[in-house]
């Protein structure tokens, strides 16, 4: 649970990220010196492994999905 609370996260500032850049070309590795420091890059491995875990634990993870799948195997 607290991985994918983590991850969750980390993917919601890869949005708001993505979010920024297009409406200010501004990226949050700009708080850390761009995108070529380390920290940067770091943030941006992060946030990238962060949605392979989501993508791959989304549906055990997610009540909506849970449910509609419930509702698929009754019909």
């Amino acid at each position: 649970m607290m991985g994918h609370i983590i991850a969750f996260t980390l993917v919601i500032i890869g949005g708001l990220n993505w979010l920024l850049y297009g409406f200010f070309q501004w990226e949050v590795g700009q708080l850390f010196g761009g995108m070529d420091m380390t920290v940067s890059r770091i943030i941006y491995v992060l946030v990238g492994f962060a949605t392979l875990y989501e993508i791959a634990t989304h549906k055990s993870n997610c009540k909506a999905c849970a449910a509609m799948g419930e509702k698929k195997s009754q019909v």
